[in-house]
């Protein structure tokens, strides 16, 4: 081949790859960042400016449109730890008035606030394994973060698929504990609200080592922020989330000290069962029932070690609540299968018992040792079987996720092309598995959850007598059926309808339809709703539920 020919080559390539990464319009929201030639670090946030260009469910967005979800000022810095190495990075936004304060706004349709995250995938192929964890846990009854699939452009830089979502922390909206005053020093105020982790620690976290060391295989080697090394001891360290370092009165960290302490020295004790003195005047039992089944079908290679948090509501007058929650969840880019390392790729394993990396909280796998619990735990499992993580449940949401992002996975690849085969060498030694397209990722990620679920549902331990009526719904069908006048939800099942929720493909509830009491009914007139998929929930009167997805044409 001659000089000219791999000259013109070399151009075309050069522009194709620049035209890969130009974004001009998309189905997703685009979020449109401008620094004003300011770097981001992952220090102190720098201003910024922010648009989101959104016309809607269903309909297309142009980078050149003048309609914006939000337009204004925001301060941000990149997050992370191990993952500030990767190509793709992530970033804590704060949307800011034009004065620099805190604005409290809605983005996409999420409650107000001013604290976000536009979380990377970079490491997780199907780019949905965080939006699965936190949607299973608020499909399991609790607060986790909302979110909202996004295509970023940074400095007129395409940086990919993104996830914009709610940031964890005290608020009505997100984790709901009383608001504690600098003052609240005695009494009932004292005994909460609180959010505490166990994480990194940095430099300016206000910190404490449980007085119990935590279960850890061996030492391990070091390892990179965390990832498939050890430590040299099995201290658990606890951080103080809410109120902050800077923000906490002296005897507000000494309360909920005292309090982790007495509750973990409790669970090790010899009664730490005992129904009237035990772990469960101080827990909230159900809330650790769900953060177990939730860590342990995730196989999370960080799981109960990094990125756990817990709080504690406050005292009430009659003497009830004040009790210690698990959650909410946070960060599972490294499970579902995606790991090498801790067992992230063994599915016949427990992350309760610990391995090579960061200790695990011993009162984890203290709480597995009494039978009463584990008999929650059990019957709570068989329930969730038969809805919300039911195989055919967690294929829906699989496949609406990937139709979803259908168009924008094929620019995020374009973008980060050495993402397929392992080419990545960043991520290799880590990686469980590599393959070649999104489909085939998407396909694994399947298969995975099957294998896990089979290995749980043979081995969980526990006993559960269940009722003698079955929860089993037979959906005979679920249709939109059109006619002159308008566009009917159709739903003929084989037990009474008690009630339907209908959420759109962002996870938004759209509507909610209350005590049908009838096997086959229209349920909705559909006039009014963009064309796309929406996924059902749907009840009945003996309390079992199924989901469904339905496409509105």
């Amino acid at each position: 081949m001659n000089k000219f020919v791999i000259t013109v080559l070399a151009i075309f390539s050069s522009l194709f790859s620049t035209g890969q990464n130009r974004l001009t319009s998309s189905d997703l929201p685009i979020v449109v960042i401008d620094t004003e030639g300011k770097t981001i670090s992952a220090d102190d946030k720098i201003s910024a400016n922010m648009k989101i260009i959104f016309n809607g469910e269903g309909q297309q967005n142009f980078v050149d449109d003048k309609h914006f979800d939000y337009e204004g000022f925001i301060g941000i810095r990149m997050r992370g730890n191990s993952s500030l190495s990767f190509a793709q990075k992530q970033y804590a936004v704060e949307t800011r008035d034009d004065a620099g304060k805190n604005l409290n706004v809605s983005l996409l349709g999420m409650p107000k606030d001013n604290d976000w995250v536009l979380y990377a995938p970079y490491n997780d192929i199907s780019l949905i394994r965080n939006v699965y964890a936190y949607t299973l846990w608020n499909e399991m009854g609790h607060w986790g973060p909302r979110i909202k699939m996004v295509e970023v452009i940074l400095n007129d830089d395409y940086q990919g698929v993104y996830v914009l979502l709610e940031s964890i922390k005290r608020d009505k909206n997100r984790i709901d504990v009383p608001k504690l005053e600098f003052a609240d020093t005695s009494g009932l105020n004292i005994t909460g609200g609180y959010i505490m982790k166990i994480d990194d620690a940095k430099d300016d976290d206000l910190t404490f080592i449980s007085k119990v060391s935590g279960i850890q295989t061996s030492s391990g080697w070091g390892g990179w922020g965390g990832w498939g090394g050890g430590t040299s001891n099995n201290n658990i360290e606890w951080i103080y989330h809410y109120p902050k370092a800077e923000d906490i009165h002296p005897k507000q960290a000494e309360y909920i000290h005292n309090y982790i302490d007495t509750v973990e020295l409790l669970i090790q004790s010899s009664n730490y069962n005992d129904q009237q003195v035990g772990y469960a005047k101080y827990l909230d039992v159900q809330s650790f029932v769900d953060y177990l089944i939730h860590t342990e079908l995730s196989l999370n290679a960080d799981g109960y070690k990094k990125s756990s948090f817990f709080f504690k509501e406050r005292l009430a007058l009659d003497g009830s609540g004040g009790k210690f929650f698990a959650g909410s969840v946070w960060d599972y880019n490294l499970a579902f299968g995606n790991c090498n390392f801790c067992n992230g790729n063994v599915t016949t394993s427990w992350v309760y018992n610990g391995c090579t990396t960061l200790p695990v909280p011993a009162f984890w796998k203290r709480l597995v040792q009494d039978p009463k619990f584990m008999d929650e735990v059990k019957c709570r499992y068989l329930e969730l079987r038969k809805n919300v993580l039911s195989q055919e449940h967690i294929e829906a949401f699989i496949d609406d996720y990937a139709l979803l992002l259908d168009e924008a996975q094929a620019r995020h690849f374009a973008k980060w092309n050495k993402l397929f085969n392992g080419k990545d060498q960043s991520l290799t030694w880590f990686s469980a598995y590599s393959v070649s397209s999104y489909a085939q990722e998407i396909q694994t990620l399947k298969n995975w959850f099957a294998e896990r679920l089979a290995f749980i549902d043979a081995n969980l331990s526990g006993s559960c007598v269940l009722s003698s009526v079955s929860n089993d719904i037979s959906i005979v069908d679920v249709w939109v059926y059109p006619n002159p006048v308008s566009n009917q939800l159709v739903v003929e099942s084989t037990k009474q309808l008690k009630s339907i929720e209908i959420y759109n493909m962002s996870g938004t509830l759209m509507s909610t339809i209350n005590f049908l009491n009838a096997n086959r009914t229209v349920v909705e007139e559909l006039n009014n709703y963009s064309k796309g998929i929406y996924k059902l929930l749907i009840y009945t009167v003996d309390g079992s539920c199924v989901s469904k997805s339905v496409l509105k044409q």
